[in-house]
């Protein structure tokens, strides 16, 4: 083989490596730093950049996106002397690619040694409660910081979440009976409002059903006793309009007195003393003529030639029974013995001739 084409063939693979080794194209949101001769020189844009082989050295891309880093959990003492294990996720960004790569060794394990020791200066300050319930608190102060250190490195923490916050079992376990006996007591308190709230329902229902019963049955009171007061009325009238004696009230009285024994268990009742003077005003009102009343005024005018009448017979009636007694008293002495009529102690009365007196004065003998 010709050495000169073996020369030829070496010269030409030599450019050609040179040439691939002077073009560099570094694709959008990506950096490569370039040393030349051991010195920073550059760092490259997107795009294509030419770079002297041999003598620029290029370094490996960084990316310029942000990206998401997770941590391993962390346990974590809190203020309370509990250990709980935290897991966090960071989220950053890489702004100076010089800076990341000549200002720290690994940015990515200093970010999470960083994240971890200011994670715990924060929870350390904190009891268990506090860690479990400000994880906003929490994620503003760990960001500070960590963008705080990691500026100079030329990286920008966007957001740092905790992302779990486990405490030990036995803690675990005494949370759940804490909130289950928690939802007890909600659950017994919101049965006794229930329950007073329907006790102040039934009360206030029943105050007001006793309120419009107690008006329906003063109403009814009220009416009965106007009812009762014109019934009253209505016979008050009626008796002075009629113009009664005391002989009709009396007869009334003795009406009223057989109710008193209707009762079944009544074995003893007392008759008071008016039915004495009662039984003689009804004597009295049999024996005697009553005095008309305007009723019988009205009357009186279309019938006093049936009244005369009347009394004419009346009249003859008694004469003749004068006369019979007269002649009763003049008659013999019989077998028996003489009638002894002087001897009476106290004079029988005529009742026929004590009427005649009374009533018709001129047929007195």
């Amino acid at each position: 083989m010709d050495p000169l084409l073996i020369v030829g063939a070496v010269i030409v693979f030599f450019v050609v490596i040179t040439v691939l080794k002077s073009v560099r194209i570094v694709p959008q949101a990506r950096a490569r730093n370039v040393e030349r001769l051991g010195r920073y020189s550059r760092t490259l844009k997107p795009g294509m950049n030419f770079v002297i082989p041999y003598i620029d050295r290029v370094y490996p891309m960084i990316d310029l996106r942000e990206q998401v880093v997770s941590f391993r959990p962390q346990p974590v003492i809190t203020e309370d002397n509990l250990v709980v294990e935290i897991d966090t996720v960071l989220y950053f960004q890489v702004t100076d690619p010089r800076a990341a790569a000549y200002e720290i060794a690994n940015y990515i394990q200093a970010i999470e040694q960083l994240t971890v020791t200011t994670l715990r200066n924060v929870i350390g300050s904190m009891d268990l409660e506090s860690t479990l319930t400000s994880r906003d608190t929490i994620n503003s102060q760990l960001r500070g910081v960590l963008d705080e250190a990691t500026g100079k490195w030329g990286i920008r923490v966007n957001r740092v979440e905790i992302k779990a916050i486990d405490p030990p079992k036995t803690i675990k376990d005494a949370m759940e009976k804490q909130m289950r006996a928690e939802r007890d007591k909600r659950a017994a308190i919101l049965n006794a409002e229930g329950q007073r709230q329907s006790q102040i329902l039934t009360a206030e229902g029943e105050k007001q059903s006793n309120i419009l019963r107690a008006e329906g049955e003063r109403t009814a009171a009220i009416l009965k006793a106007e009812g009762q007061s014109q019934a009253i009325d209505q016979v008050f009238q009626a008796v002075h309009r009629n113009d009664p004696d005391p002989k009709l009230l009396a007869y009334q009285y003795l009406q009223v007195l057989p109710q008193l024994a209707q009762g079944e268990n009544n074995t003893f009742w007392v008759i008071p003393s008016e039915v004495t003077s009662a039984l003689q005003g009804v004597s009295k009102a049999f024996t005697q003529a009553l005095p008309p009343s305007e009723a019988t005024r009205e009357s009186a005018t279309s019938g006093a030639s049936e009244a005369a009448s009347a009394a004419a017979a009346e009249a003859a009636r008694a004469a003749r029974a004068a006369e019979e007694a007269v002649a009763d008293a003049a008659a013999p002495e019989t077998t028996t013995g003489p009638r002894q009529l002087d001897a009476a102690p106290n004079p029988v009365t005529d009742p026929l001739q004590d009427y005649q007196q009374e009533h018709h004065p001129e047929h007195r003998p």
